[in-house]
């Protein structure tokens, strides 16, 4: 299926009178090296008794074997059936009894198998669902007859009668399953539009409320009857659910809030597939400095003549920012006060606050405050301690992501849990009883890679801080049932993955899994990316990227460089994970360098690493990235700097086109995907994050369209004319101000297309036509 894709660009390209040599054995590295490595996924299947698991292991092209272990002692079975290990094979499925729920195809795992038996005395037709959720018809399955179909883990099949009615649809495991078909399986049941809910029900289940317009209906279930309130305000200002009833079930919280206008994006469809004539499509697109909610609690409180409610008032959440009408709610276990989050608008003050279940009063209890920004998207994990009134928080403050330990009651900070010179990236598991964490955190090695990441665990008290993975490499984990063990797959760019077994406990390991065979990738003429570490722009702060060369390298030659950028602040890209990064290669494949790297700006190195973006996406890490690409060229003579060309998609599409505009003594030659070229034109939630409020000059100081008359280079511009994610007219804006400060350049839209149009097999063709004709490989 994957192959697919690189058939039609090799044939876009014969068809195009490009030089058939050129580009055929790049576009074919796809098919020559798809499934060529083996032993690298483990999937833990655990028993019952917790001890023990088996998994499905490919061991070559058409062959897989079963292997269980003991997790206690690490011995070793194979097998090449389950039946063979003693274990049950997986029950066939039948369809009459199996749930009808289409979905699209979401991901793609393991490689695995599915068995079709038709027992009906008529042909069905067999569907996989794809990404888009298009059904691509596999042919038809005879009456009493079987098929057996290659799959992967996770992709959708649907099988249809003749007629296309629906009879069954089956998501495929990382083990091959039989789907028996002998009649239509169980639609899920629709809503009664008639049936009424009943609204929400109290803890105790005495009560229940719904919002209706501007009433709220209060039902006492055990008397039968209804009280009927009317909120006066509610006509200027509606309620909206969800209602958070109290644990005591004396009072419950709804959120209210005056509406405000909603900016449309909109689209003109110019070949519909539906009709002839184009179609205007409309969505719902705030863009930064658009008016946004304000929503604030509103307590309803039962009393013994009724009800009464207050509003709460908004003195310490003033300007939230929120796209939302409602609020999130937590109550407190002893139900005196539930809590919510303000993240003011600007991203500057971040606070969870307090409100008095009787009083309505409002206090603070964390607060975070930051000159530049408070990620909010990454940076604001929270986990109520409702038993003993306490709240572990994450937090910048310090200038490392670290995790805190507050008292809820005081709002005061009890202990500094995780610290030093390295971020927390994620918790995995908050143990209440041991009072122990376990997460995950990078930086804590002083020779490797400070993005990869290791499991670690902690007390709430800041002690016993234990390191629980070894491996030189990007971790995974993968807990048992009952949390005593941990599968750990690690890799890196230049490493195939390891599989271990260790106890949860100290780490320790049991046993080695599996090693990662890619010897045959490797004989298929597939490079393995080469790590590099360079100093950025203050000659002290270490620059991490990979380096990928052709499979015919040549170090007596020259190669011009392409540097793939994608410089978003809400994380960091160079790949950390085994992988064929295929869209590299086949560049590589046409005589080029390929490099990839993260430079200041981006996320996961500390705070002061990551300010460098606030007020300046047009930073992009570039001095970082030069001076990374200079060093490796001092010690690489093959990597002509005389010619380099530069690609990125969304922001790494903004990203590409600045390199012409400010570092065109370095960058020659750029493709521009999707860009969002002026953060103005672009969605309020990304843009607002990293560029502040209010909009000020810093948004029109790091617009591509502003110093569109600074371009020097070969710039090639690509949009998707459907794209809902950056709007279009982005790119369209950077044309015109192109076309009227005169510059020659390329500029290629893409019909029916939405975000990413450059990896459609058209725009990837012109990319690569752009770069050849330009860098000369």
């Amino acid at each position: 299926m994957k192959s697919l894709l690189w058939f039609i660009l090799l044939s876009l390209f014969v068809s195009s009178g490009l030089a058939q040599d050129r580009f055929e054995h790049a576009l074919t590295l796809p098919k020559r090296t798809e499934n060529l490595v083996f032993r690298d996924r483990v999937k833990p299947n655990w028993l019952p008794d917790g001890k023990s698991f088996w998994y499905r292991i490919q061991t070559s092209p058409a062959q897989h074997e079963f292997v269980l272990i003991n997790a206690a002692t690490g011995e070793r079975k194979t097998a090449p059936s389950l039946k063979a290990l003693g274990l049950p094979e997986k029950e066939a499925l039948k369809s009459s009894t199996a749930k009808i729920e289409l979905h699209k195809t979401s991901r793609t795992g393991e490689e695995s198998g599915l068995k079709f038996i038709n027992q009906l005395d008529t042909d069905v037709d067999l569907f996989w669902i794809n990404q888009q959720g298009e059904h691509t018809s596999y042919g038809r399955i005879r009456a009493g007859s079987e098929r057996e179909q290659h799959t992967y883990e996770g992709h959708v099949w649907l099988i249809t009668s003749s007629t296309g009615e629906h009879l069954a649809a089956i998501e495929a495991s990382a083990t091959p399953q039989t789907l028996i078909i002998d009649g239509k399986g169980l639609s899920r049941a629709k809503d009664n539009p008639q049936k009424k809910t009943g609204g929400t029900p109290s803890p105790d289940g005495k009560w229940s409320a719904i919002i209706e317009q501007e009433f709220v209906l209060l039902h006492d279930l055990t008397a039968n009857k209804t009280l009927r309130l009317k909120i006066e305000s509610a006509a200027k200002s509606p309620l909206h659910g969800p209602i958070r009833w109290s644990p005591d079930s004396k009072t419950f919280v709804v959120s209210s809030c005056v509406p405000v206008p909603v900016r449309k994006l909109t689209l003109v469809d110019s070949t519909p597939k539906d009709q002839l004539q184009p179609k205007l499509i409309e969505r719902d697109y705030a863009k930064p400095g658009d008016p946004l909610p304000k929503p604030f609690p509103v307590i309803f409180r039962i009393t013994d003549s009724g009800c009464e409610w207050t509003r709460v008032k908004s003195d310490l959440f003033p300007n939230p920012f929120t796209q939302s009408e409602k609020l999130d709610l937590h109550w407190s276990s002893d139900s005196s006060e539930f809590y919510f989050e303000y993240n003011q608008r600007g991203h500057q003050l971040y606070r969870i606050l307090a409100v008095n279940a009787q009083t309505a009063d409002v206090r603070v209890v964390v607060e975070e405050t930051s000159k530049t920004f408070v990620d909010y998207t990454h940076k604001t994990w929270r986990h109520w301690l409702g038993k003993t009134g306490e709240l572990l928080w994450m937090s910048e403050r310090d200038g490392w992501c670290h995790i805190y330990l507050y008292d809820t009651k005081t709002g005061r900070v009890k202990n500094q849990i995780t610290t030093g010179t390295w971020p927390a990236r994620e918790v995995l598991h908050v143990d209440e009883t041991k009072r122990e964490i376990q997460f995950l955190a990078s930086g804590l090695r002083k020779d490797e890679d400070p993005y990869h990441l290791h499991l670690c665990r902690i007390n709430f008290n800041g002690t016993g801080f234990l390191h629980l993975t070894q491996g030189d490499g990007n971790h995974h984990i993968e807990f048992s049932p009952n949390r005593d063990y941990f599968t750990d797959s690690y890799s890196r760019a230049d490493l195939p993955p390891v599989h271990e077994l260790r106890r949860s406990s100290d780490g320790t390991l049991v046993c080695e899994l599996e090693k990662t065979d890619a010897t045959q990738l490797l004989a298929a003429g597939w490079t393995l990316p080469e790590r590099f570490v360079a100093k950025g722009r203050d000659g002290t702060t270490d620059i991490h990227g990979i380096l990928i060369k052709p499979s015919h390298f040549d170090p007596a030659k020259k190669y011009p460089v392409i540097e793939d950028i994608y410089a978003g602040p809400h994380s960091a890209f160079t790949p950390k994970d085994f992988g064929r990064l295929l869209t590299h290669h086949i560049l590589a494949e046409l005589g080029f360098i390929i490099v990839k790297l993260d430079g200041m700006g981006t996320n996961h190195r500390g705070k002061a690493f990551h300010d460098v973006c606030w007020k300046n996406l047009k930073d992009a890490g570039f001095p970082d990235r030069i001076a990374w690409i200079k060093a490796a060229a001092k010690t690489r003579p093959w990597m002509d700097l005389s010619r380099v060309g530069i690609y990125g998609g969304s922001a790494g599409g903004q990203n590409a086109m600045r390199a012409l505009l400010d570092h065109h003594s370095f960058y020659h030659v750029a493709v521009a995907d999707c860009g969002c070229h002026d953060n103005r034109m672009d969605k309020i939630w990304w843009n607002e994050q990293w560029m502040g409020w209010p909009v000020d000059d810093s948004y029109a100081h790091s617009s591509n369209k502003e110093d569109a008359h600074k371009l020097k280079g070969h710039l090639l511009l690509i949009v998707g004319e459907l794209d809902t994610n950056v709007d279009p007219a982005t790119t369209t804006q950077v044309v015109g101000a192109l076309q009227k400060a005169g510059k020659t350049f390329d500029f290629m839209p893409i019909i029916g297309t939405g975000h990413g149009a450059a990896e459609t097999p058209y725009g990837s063709r012109m990319r690569m036509e752009f770069l050849v004709r330009h860098l000369r490989p």
